[in-house]
C-alpha cells in the first residue's frame, strides 16, 4: 500500500506584527503537523498551530544559520513524503526576497504538492509603519524593490544600479544596512542626487521599531551612529519627506516601552492588546495558574440551596470566581437558570464575565474593591443570606463585615491561584523572566494582589529586580501588596480599577513631564 503523501504550505508570516497575518495563513497553521519557521516570523504565530505540532526552527542570520537552505528544502520534502501537513512559515512574503521560489522548486522536483500563501512584505509594511508611503500622487508613481545583500562593489553585480537609480521614483532596499555606505555611493554615482531623502526602518511594525532619516550623502553615518542594524528596510526617494506629517506608529503614547503583563495566560490577552494598541511592547509572564479546589459536597449543597431560593445575594469578587462557579454548574448539568438570587459583581470585569454567561449583575459598585462593594450593600443585612464563591485565602474583610451587619454568609472556596509549576512554563515565559532579570523591562503591571505575590515567588523571593522597574497596579489592594512585598510604593495606581483604567494610568504617567517612564525610540 502506497504511503500517504503529505502537503506543504509556503506561508508568508508578514513583517513582524502578528496582527498582519492573513486568514489563510492561520487556517494552514491550524491544520499543521509540523511548522518550519524563520527568525523573522513572530513566535506568537506558532500559537495558531496545534499544541502537538512539531516546531522546527530554521532561522538564518547573516553570520550563522540554524539550517542551510538545502537543509530546509530537505526537511520540507522529508516531512511531506512522510505524510505530514507542513507549514513553512517565512517572514514577510515567501516570494519577495524570501527564497520561497527555491523551496517550491525543491517540492516540485520531489513530487510534493504545495500551496503558496502570500504575506505582507516588510518592503511595504515597514515604510508604512514609519509613515512613508512608497508611492504617492505627485511625488512617486513607481517603486523598485532591491536586495541590498549583494556586495555593490563586485564587478558583475546582479543589480543594475544606474537603471535602479534613474528608473524608479522610490527605491526600497532590503537587507542592505551592512552595505549602506557602498549602496548610497553607487546610487549617487549613477545619478541620484546626494540630497535625496532616505529613511532606514529597523524592526518595522514591531514595538521596537526605530527610524532614522537623512540623505544619501549622510544616511550611512546617521544609521551607524544610531546603532541601526538588521532587519531593516531602507527607503530612498522624496516620499520619505511625507513621514513628518504621516508618522503614526511611533507617536503613540507608550511606543517603545517594554511592559510586563503578569495576568493568567487566558486573561493576559486583553491587557496585552490594550498596551500594544498604545504602542507598548507587551511581554507576557503569567504569574498565576488557576487550580480548581473545592469541597464538592459543600459547594453542591450551596448550589442546591441557591436553586431553592434560599439566598438573597450571590456575590462575585473576581472573573475567575465567575468562571469556576459556572464551570461547576455546567458539570452538574445546570446553567444560568439556576441562579435564583440577586447578583453582585465587585467590578466591571467581573460583571462582563457574568454577562457572557447570561447574567446581568444587579449591583456593581462605583469603587471596584471590597470596601466599595460593602458601601453599596445595605448597612443592615439582618436575616439576609449570602453566598460568596471565591478564591482560597481571599481577604476576610468582605465576609466579616457582612456578618457584622447581620447577614448569614456561606463562603465557598472555588480555586487557588499559584505561580505556574516549572513543568508548565513555556519558552516565552522563561524568556520574559530573563528579560526581567536582565533589566530589559520598563514597566511591570499587576492586576491582582496574588500576581504580586507570585511574581516575587518566581524571582525566588527576591524582589530587588523589580525595584529598577516602574510598578503599575490596577487598584489600592494590589498596590498595598506591592508596597509590602517590594518595600516601596508603586509609582502608578489606576483610579478606575479596570484594564482600560490601568492602561490609561500608565499613559498619563508617561505623558507627565516629571513622571515619564524610561524607554521609547528615535
Amino acid at each position: 500500500m502506497a504511503a500517504t503523501r503529505g502537503y506543504v504550505w509556503l506561508v508568508g508570516a508578514g513583517p513582524g506584527d502578528p496582527g498582519l497575518i492573513t486568514v489563510a495563513a492561520t487556517k494552514a497553521l491550524a491544520g499543521a503537523d509540523a511548522v518550519v519557521y524563520d527568525r523573522l516570523a513572530n513566535a506568537a504565530l506558532l500559537d495558531y498551530a496545534p499544541p502537538g505540532a512539531e516546531r522546527i526552527y530554521a532561522g538564518k542570520q547573516p553570520d550563522r544559520h540554524a539550517l542551510t537552505q538545502d537543509e530546509i528544502n530537505n526537511v520540507l520534502v522529508e516531512h511531506a513524503l512522510g505524510g505530514q501537513r507542513v507549514v513553512r512559515l517565512k517572514g514577510g512574503d515567501p516570494f519577495v526576497f524570501g527564497r520561497g521560489g527555491e523551496e517550491a522548486l525543491a517540492l516540485v522536483a520531489a513530487g510534493v504538492p504545495f500551496t503558496v500563501i502570500p504575506g505582507v512584505s516588510s518592503s511595504v509594511a515597514a515604510p508604512a509603519y514609519a509613515g512613508i508611503p512608497v508611492t504617492h500622487r505627485g511625488v512617486a508613481t513607481s517603486v523598485a524593490f532591491v536586495t541590498g545583500h549583494e556586495d555593490p562593489a563586485k564587478e558583475n553585480s546582479g543589480v543594475d544600479w544606474p537603471r535602479i537609480a534613474n528608473g524608479a521614483d522610490t527605491v526600497v532596499l532590503m537587507m542592505g544596512t551592512g552595505r549602506l555606505q557602498e549602496i548610497a555611493g553607487r546610487l549617487i554615482a549613477a545619478g541620484r542626487a546626494e540630497t535625496t531623502p532616505v529613511a532606514v526602518v529597523e524592526w518595522g511594525t514591531l514595538p521596537r521599531q526605530r527610524t532614522v532619516t537623512g540623505a544619501l550623502e549622510n544616511i550611512a553615518d546617521a544609521a551607524h551612529e544610531a546603532g541601526i542594524g538588521a532587519p531593516a528596510a531602507v527607503v530612498v526617494g522624496d516620499v520619505v519627506a511625507l513621514r513628518d506629517n504621516l508618522r503614526w506608529f511611533d507617536t503613540r503614547p507608550l511606543f517603545g516601552l517594554r511592559v510586563l503583563v503578569t495576568r493568567t495566560r487566558k486573561q493576559a490577552g486583553r491587557l496585552s492588546q490594550a498596551l500594544a494598541e498604545a504602542g507598548a511592547d507587551a511581554i507576557e509572564l503569567p504569574t498565576i495558574e488557576i487550580r480548581q479546589r473545592y469541597d464538592e459536597a459543600s459547594l453542591g449543597a450551596a448550589v442546591e440551596a441557591m436553586r431553592a431560593d434560599r439566598y438573597e445575594w450571590l456575590v462575585f469578587t473576581s472573573a475567575n470566581a465567575v468562571e469556576s462557579f459556572f464551570t461547576f454548574l455546567a458539570q452538574r448539568g445546570f446553567d444560568a437558570r439556576s441562579v435564583r438570587a440577586s447578583v453582585a459583581a465587585i467590578g466591571e470585569a467581573t460583571a462582563a464575565a457574568l454577562r457572557e454567561r447570561g447574567i446581568a449583575a444587579d449591583l456593581i459598585p462605583e469603587r471596584e474593591t471590597a470596601e466599595g462593594l460593602l458601601a453599596a450593600l445595605p448597612d443592615d443585612m439582618t436575616g439576609v443570606r449570602v453566598l460568596v464563591p471565591r478564591a482560597e485565602n481571599a481577604r476576610p474583610l468582605l465576609i466579616d463585615e457582612m456578618k457584622r451587619r447581620g447577614a448569614t454568609v456561606d463562603e465557598e472556596t472555588l480555586y487557588v491561584s499559584k505561580p505556574p509549576e516549572a513543568a508548565s512554563r513555556t519558552v516565552e515565559m522563561s524568556a520574559a523572566l530573563e528579560s526581567l532579570r536582565g533589566g530589559e523591562i520598563d514597566i511591570v503591571t499587576f492586576a491582582s494582589a496574588s500576581s504580586v505575590t507570585n511574581l516575587v515567588a518566581l524571582l525566588d523571593g527576591n524582589p530587588a529586580t523589580l525595584r529598577d522597574c516602574t510598578i503599575a497596579c490596577i487598584g489600592p489592594e494590589t498596590a498595598a501588596r506591592a508596597e509590602k512585598l517590594l518595600g516601596c510604593a508603586p509609582e502608578i495606581v489606576a483610579r478606575e480599577h479596570t484594564i482600560p483604567g490601568l492602561v490609561e494610568a500608565i499613559e498619563e504617567a508617561q505623558s507627565s513631564p516629571t513622571g515619564g517612564v524610561a524607554g521609547g525610540s528615535l
